[in-house]
């Protein structure tokens, strides 16, 4: 199990590496392929909860570790540096979204993976939303600029979760197939820490 965890974590930091070289796709309005938070959604069903918190913690602090966004702004007259995405908030959200699909083990435990692809999607985009709008706010309240939704924006937000609805499978499948090599069975895992 703690061989797994510890592929999982050196997967997670070579997904995140190579999403960085995939460009936006342009039939999806700029829409970009995350590769990492799959990862994450797959340790949490196939790794114990404590585990996959472990996981989360780690993907969260390797996003904000490397999209921090730093925004110099006049405040109060003066040239002032502020943070755009604080360090630690992808921590929290990762954290609940791999709970809520932490949630989904037993369907996982049964051998069925639609919904879990279907939520990869979601949670995806939810990702992508949440970086919106903690952008948006910290932006509105350095300059007052107004809050602004566009169709470019939805596309964006919803266009991550698509690319992710249909990468799911495969990334699961190559990530099961690690295990396998590792000699852990996430499904048999499940059983036994669930009861029958």
């Amino acid at each position: 199990m703690i061989a797994f965890f510890l592929v999982l974590l050196a997967v997670s930091f070579v997904s995140l590496l190579l999403q960085q070289f995939i460009p936006p796709l342009e039939f999806l309005h700029q829409a970009r392929v995350l590769l990492m938070p799959l990862v994450l959604f797959y340790g949490a069903l196939a790794l114990p909860y404590g585990l996959m918190l472990g996981l989360a913690f780690a993907c969260g602090f390797m996003w904000d570790a490397l999209s921090a966004q730093v925004l110099d702004a006049k405040v109060a007259g003066s040239m002032a540096t502020t943070v755009e995405i604080a360090l630690g908030w992808s921590i929290l959200l990762y954290a609940t979204l791999g709970s809520v699909m932490s949630g989904f083990r037993p369907l996982f435990k049964r051998g069925r993976w639609e919904i879990h692809c279907l939520m990869s999607g979601v949670c995806t985009s939810l990702i992508v939303l949440a970086e919106f709008l903690m952008i948006s706010v910290r932006r509105a309240a350095l300059d007052h600029s107004p809050f602004v939704f566009s169709s470019d924006v939805a596309w964006r937000i919803g266009g991550a979760g698509i690319v992710a609805l249909f990468l799911a499978p495969i990334v699961f499948w190559i990530l099961s197939t690690l295990a396998d090599l590792v000699g852990y069975n996430p499904r048999q895992a499940a059983v036994e820490k669930e009861g029958p």
